[in-house]
């Protein structure tokens, strides 16, 4: 698509005309630009177009260095010294958003509910350094020497500009940072370039000007007026000051060192280095590269690899074999923070939404350390990050045991799928050969991460000793990040009743009023489809939060209606009647099925408590995945690493119960967004986000606290009882807990109790003694499988040595049916126990087990090694039988319901063997 473009009047500022600076047009990148230096002919940029390239390295432009905090707390005062309310960083996770995972910018922030004038700014104008995570930037982290980064601080100031109020705009804006890096920073003003561009994001755009300094882009000042609409630019009525101040790049061009990461991480980065042996480092020749690696574009390869090389005197590959250990000591410092700030917040590595982008930073920094020779030092690294950070961002200190658990966990995961994925590589090379494909697509490369979890380069090792090619795809991270970065978009289903309502005003909801109102008076303003009415007020909760709408009557003209659900359209509730509808305008009477409907609110309510045990049980990383109420029992989906062990539940359990007796009061309240998340935190979003001017807030006390739009109870004690029925793990990384509560909860103990009860009588043993019998009864069973599985070996191997093999070149192959085999296990014993006997065998057994003919196939080495599968030999086996049949190459079975053709499936076998085998190259 064609870059968007704006006129000079939108760039053009009065303090460009007070300071004498003027707008050029680089020949290079054919950007304009505004300078103070009259005769420069580039803008000065460090970019793959070559319009310049780094000059601070080792002759930092500021009046002094300063560290990664110096400088945070350098910009903040500054602005909050300017008037600006100092606020404090949101998390790096936006559950506030329901369209992207991750903060990628301060401005995220305030989107979209502030910038489209929903709610007021919590300060104007304000000043936040934000902690932001761009994972687009993933494959270039590292080998573009600090440029691009997965974690990094946003320094931004912001006002937001109303119709009859304004703040500060252009031109302030551009003083401000004018100020604030000559004046504050001591880097000289002729030094200071601004860029124009166009920056569009959130679903919001503007002009903007990047500010460059020595070839580095420093700061980003969007000036935010529009809203953007398929791609259409519509002019706002909030002006938004969006500016971007890259935090790192000050402290990293202040210092002047070789890289950003020895600017940010210092002691970390040595350590890291020291842990993977990377000594000697050529400082001088590092310093050569650093001034060039704004010119890379995305990472020093290709043609940027060739001509850097040339310039230090080095080929290509040998400069490759420098820089490539160093790239990965630096990407690990990077990746390394990004995760401490992910799993400090909660987010359990999954196959979904930020939970796998979590899992992707892992599994990279696990390969990327292997590639270091330290992958056992991952927890030792994490525990130097929080060290360093948890000083600023105490959440950090206070998950170090979640987050060295949680990676722990992942890393096996990861281990075990690696050696799961050498199998199934496998599979796809011997499926690509037998097409006559040598090549793995991007595409089955994409899948295999995807579904499998196997990176690239495992891929590329397993393919390629089978003589396999795969592509090498440099932005493999980025491509895979980019479709997982933002919600999928929402299917909005257009109801199509809505139309038929919009002129009516908003339904009076009473149940928010009353929670145990069970009867009320109201008029009918509307009948649609004879079934269908909308009341003026109604006490009928209409579905929604996994609660289930409300039942009832209304009464009218003397007789009376079933209502069968309530469901919210637009700003209105519809009432399904299921006994005929009243005439509009008449007064009719309301009532719901109060029965019903508190053991609803209870089943509410007992969530919150389940949810805040959960989290006091298992950790902070627990956050609420979803949520179903009904009468009978409800479920609770939770984040968690693991499965939930039964003593986790009993505790789990214990605690809710204990909420339960002490009583706690449930107080629900309406409040503005902003006061909301001010008191309560982010952690209100358990159910996701929530749209609107204000919230409702439900709270239990100290216990639970959440925005939800259900009724409640008004006491925990209200509840009765809390029992949690069962447990499952229902994706990686969610939990879902199933419980009911009140009556219902008691009589699901009962059930348990007559089960213990009946037990006990089964196995002719107290209740008390009832657990040391089961065990006795179950080592003895135990003891019993364990000979019968030592005669059935002994059988089978005796039977195996007894039948007579047939010689199909020289390879031994017994094919027949085994009489005194009883069950399949027997048939696989003796298949596996003929192949023992040498590495030219092979072995198709069959018999009939029942109501089945059952083969089992057993292949030797050597018959594997000229194309002999047992696989194959299963799957034309079972069709013959009228089952199906699979396996591996060494070992399959076979099966199906048609017995009197157990025989000729033998036979089948036999004839393509020896086809198969006679045909065997000499």
């Amino acid at each position: 698509m064609r870059k968007k473009r704006f006129p000079k009047k939108e760039y053009h500022v009065p303090f460009f005309d007070e300071e004498d600076y003027v707008r050029k047009l680089c020949p290079k990148c054919r950007e304009h630009f505004w300078t103070q230096i009259q005769d420069m002919e580039t803008c000065g940029e460090a970019t793959p177009e070559g319009c310049a390239s780094y000059t601070f390295i080792n002759r930092p432009p500021t009046r002094k260095p300063y560290s990664l905090k110096e400088m945070r707390e350098t910009f903040l005062s500054f602005f909050e010294k300017r008037g600006h309310a100092r606020m404090k960083p949101y998390p790096v996770v936006a559950r506030w958003r329901d369209d992207l995972y991750l903060t990628s910018a301060s401005i995220v922030d305030f989107q979209p509910y502030v910038t489209n004038g929903i709610v007021p700014p919590p300060a104007n104008p304000l000043v936040i350094s934000q902690p932001c995570i761009r994972l687009v930037d993933i494959d270039n982290t590292g080998p573009t020497f600090g440029r691009h980064l997965t974690i990094f601080e946003m320094g931004g100031h912001h006002a937001f500009n109303y119709p009859d109020s304004a703040v500060y705009w252009k031109d302030a804006t551009v003083r401000y940072h004018h100020e604030f890096v000559t004046k504050e920073l001591g880097i000289p003003s002729k030094e200071v370039i601004y860029k124009e561009d166009v920056w569009s994001g959130g679903g919001n755009a503007g002009p903007d000007l990047e500010t460059i300094v020595r070839g580095l882009e420093l700061a980003t000042l969007v000036f935010m007026k529009f809203k953007v609409f398929d791609g259409e630019f519509v002019e706002l009525p909030i002006r938004t000051v969006d500016t971007g101040y890259g935090m790192e790049r000050y402290a990293w061009i202040s210092q002047g060192v070789i890289s950003g990461f020895h600017a940010i991480y210092g002691p970390i980065l040595d350590r890291i280095f020291q842990m993977a042996d990377i000594d000697h480092v050529d400082f001088k020749l590092l310093a050569e590269v650093a001034k060039l690696s704004g010119t890379f574009g995305k990472s020093l390869r290709g043609s940027s690899q060739r001509k850097v090389a040339e310039h230090v005197g080095l080929k290509a590959h040998e400069l490759a074999e420098i820089l490539l250990p160093i790239e990965n000591a630096f990407a690990v410092a990077d990746h390394t923070k990004s995760l401490s700030f992910m799993l400090a917040e909660g987010v359990v590595p999954s196959n979904v939404q930020e939970g796998y982008l979590t899992r992707l930073m892992i599994r990279r920094t696990y390969r990327l350390l292997k590639a270091l020779g330290i992958e056992n030092r991952l927890d030792e690294i994490i525990d130097l990050q929080i060290r360093e950070w948890g000083k600023d961002f105490p959440h950090l200190e206070d998950m170090q045991n979640e987050i060295i658990e949680m990676l722990l966990v992942e890393q096996q995961k990861f281990e075990d799928t690696l050696k799961r994925g050498a199998q199934l590589v496998e599979r796809i090379v011997n499926d690509l050969k037998r097409k006559g494909k040598k090549r793995i697509p991007t595409e089955t490369l994409v899948e295999l991460y995807d579904s499998h979890g196997l990176p690239p380069e495992v891929v590329r090792d397993s393919a390629e000793k089978e003589g396999v090619q795969v592509k090498k795809t440099e932005d493999f991270y980025k491509m895979v990040a980019e479709r997982h970065l933002e919600a999928p978009q929402k299917t909005v289903l257009v109801d199509e009743r809505a139309n038929l309502v919009a002129d009516l005003p908003e339904t009076r909801m009473l149940y928010y009023e009353d929670a145990y109102l069970t009867e009320f008076h109201s008029r009918v303003l509307r009948v649609l489809d004879r079934n269908q009415v909308v009341l003026e007020q109604t006490n009928f909760y209409p579905e929604g939060g996994g609660q289930p709408g409300d039942t009832g009557f209304l009464e009218f003209d003397g007789r009376k209606s079933k209502v069968v659900d309530a469901q919210k359209v637009g700003k209105v509730i519809i009432h399904i009647l299921k006994n005929g509808a009243p005439q509009e305008g008449i007064l009719v009477k309301g009532s719901i099925d109060w029965q019903r409907r508190s053991y609803l609110m209870r089943a509410h309510t007992a969530t919150h408590l389940v949810m805040g045990a959960a989290r006091r049980v298992l950790g902070q990383h627990v956050w609420q995945t979803g949520t179903q109420k009904n009468v009978e029992q409800a479920r609770l989906d939770i984040s968690h690493y693991r499965r939930l062990t039964p003593q986790e539940t009993d505790k789990i359990e214990a605690l809710a119960n204990q909420a339960v007796i002490d009583m706690i009061p449930v107080v629900t309240e309406w409040l503005p967004r902003d006061e909301a998340e001010a008191s309560y935190g982010f952690r209100l979003y358990q159910g996701g986000a929530v749209p609107g001017k204000k919230i409702r807030v439900v709270k239990v006390d100290d216990w639970e606290v959440e925005a939800c739009a259900g009724t409640h109870i008004k006491n925990t004690g209200e509840v009765g009882f809390i029992k949690i029925l069962h447990t499952a793990r229902i994706q990686d990384g969610v939990e879902r807990l199933v419980y009911s509560t009140g009556r219902y909860a008691v009589e699901a103990s009962q059930r348990n109790g007559k089960l213990l009860r009946k037990l006990s009588e089964t196995l002719d043993a107290p209740l008390e003694k009832l657990l040391p019998t089961t065990k006795r009864l179950l080592r003895e069973w135990k003891e019993m499988r364990r000979e019968k599985e030592r005669l059935q070996k002994t059988l089978a191997a005796k039977g195996a040595t007894s039948l007579q093999p047939q010689k199909i070149s020289e390879f031994n192959v017994l094919i027949g049916t085994v009489d005194w085999i009883s069950d399949e296990q027997g048939l696989i014993s003796t298949s596996n126990e003929f192949v023992k006997t040498g590495a030219n065998t092979i072995a198709v057994v069959g018999g009939v087990i029942g109501d089945n003919a059952r083969i089992a196939i057993s292949v030797g080495r050597n018959a594997i090694d000229i194309g002999v599968t047992a696989s194959e030999i299963a799957s034309a086996s079972g069709a013959l039988l009228g089952g199906g049949g699979s396996g591996t190459r060494s070992f399959a079975q076979a099966g199906g319901p048609q017995k009197s053709r157990l025989h000729e499936a033998l036979s089948r076998a036999e004839e393509d063997l020896k086809i198969k085998l006679m045909k065997k190259p000499k």
